[in-house]
């Protein structure tokens, strides 16, 4: 029996980044997740971290769940990626937004990591505009055929179960999709930037055939509802592994810059590498905050949530670009060799200000919101 409170949760995690953390360049290197990694994961109950209770989750509160993610992401953002994707983007989308039955088919697989799942939306011209998905769908007696080509799908490789989105002439559904399915193929991904051991892959689907009970909220429900849904606890998750990054990486050049001589002297005295490192702690500082705030928002379920967690994904994406690239600057040489880890924690923080909405269209959302409740009436 895995133990749910969160003290032995959090105390699981700090054990497994521990030993997780001098393998992750390994992982980089290799483009590979281990499938032991995933199992200790399972394990630990971290694949059901947010899932209720009554589905075998572990019902974390989403402070509880950022906590985790940073812990987790610090050590290795490619394991860090399988939370995100398996458990917040399926997962707790699946516990809020599905019938009883798909529930009771799923849910519990997932939460103690029977089953892996992945989120497949976007394809080759249809990345922020997952309107424009060419993924189609179309009723046939007791079954929905589904015909496309996804791609950039993290854990694909790997993958039990996929949430495909797909359209009838406009109108966007979601479906739960099974792996031996006839008519799915996967096709591994390599040479990404980042999150390299994440299994990436293309999924292609030829005439594959979904009961009609995996439908996911209805017709039509596919973007409004449930991809929505998904990417907004994707970008929940996603804004703690930005301070997970950045705090890596402040670590990193803290430690170089106390250690490393020029000049006769310890370069964390000089006084444009310690500008360096204020930035970047109260850039991590703030960050982890903004996380903290939304997480609470959450838990309150209150209507400020979204606009609170696009500015946490935002900031701390942001954030852990600068820092990382700001520790690739005080290691020098040192920082552009995968000998050290700040080039790794440089390429993986890119990644934070495309995945689950782009940095452009986090400002656009923020923007939309700033005029909406700051312009003074009258």
């Amino acid at each position: 029996m895995v133990d749910r409170s969160s003290d032995a949760v959090l105390e699981r995690a700090r054990a497994f980044a521990a030993e997780l953390a001098p393998r992750a360049a390994k992982f980089d290197r290799e483009e590979h997740l281990p499938r032991e990694v995933v199992e200790r994961m399972a394990d630990s109950g971290f694949l059901g971290a947010t899932v209720p209770v009554e589905w075998g989750g572990l019902g974390l509160t989403p402070l509880e769940y950022g906590e985790l993610t940073e812990v987790i992401g610090k050590a290795c953002a490619s394991t860090r990626a399988l939370l995100t994707v398996h458990t917040s983007l399926v997962a707790e989308t699946l516990a809020g937004r599905t019938s009883r039955r798909i529930k009771e088919k799923y849910l519990p697989d997932l939460a103690s990591g029977r089953r892996i799942a992945c989120f497949a939306l976007s394809e080759a011209d249809a990345g922020s505009d997952a309107e424009g998905m060419s993924t189609r769908y179309v009723k046939k007696d007791d079954v929905f055929v589904l015909d496309g080509h996804k791609k950039w799908i993290s854990f694909a490789g790997i993958a039990d179960v996929f949430l495909v989105f797909a359209t009838d002439n406009g109108t966007v559904s979601a479906f739960l999709v099974d792996r031996e399915t006839p008519g799915v193929e996967i096709r591994p991904m390599s040479g990404m930037l980042g999150n390299r051991a994440a299994h990436m892959a293309e999924v292609v689907l030829s005439g594959v055939e979904v009961p009609a009970e995996n439908l996911v909220s209805g017709i039509g429900a596919g973007f409004a509802f449930v991809a929505n849904t998904a990417l907004f606890h994707g970008r929940y998750s996603i804004a703690w592994a930005g301070v997970a990054l950045a705090q890596a990486a402040l670590e990193e050049m803290c430690t170089y810059a106390a250690r490393r001589v020029q000049f006769g002297s310890r370069i964390g005295s000089f006084q444009l590498v310690q500008r360096m490192i204020a930035d970047a702690v109260t850039g991590v500082s703030a960050a982890r905050e903004l996380c903290r705030r939304a997480g609470r928002l959450r838990a309150e379920r209150s209507p400020e949530v979204i606009a609170a967690t696009n500015i946490a994904k935002y900031f701390s994406s942001t954030v852990a670009c600068r820092v990382t690239s700001d520790a690739v600057q005080v290691l020098g040489g040192n920082g552009c060799w995968n000998g050290y880890p700040a080039e790794r924690l440089f390429r993986e923080a890119k990644i934070l200000e495309i995945i689950e909405g782009t940095s452009q269209v986090q400002q656009t959302l923020i923007a939309d919101f700033g005029l909406t409740t700051f312009t003074k009436k009258g």
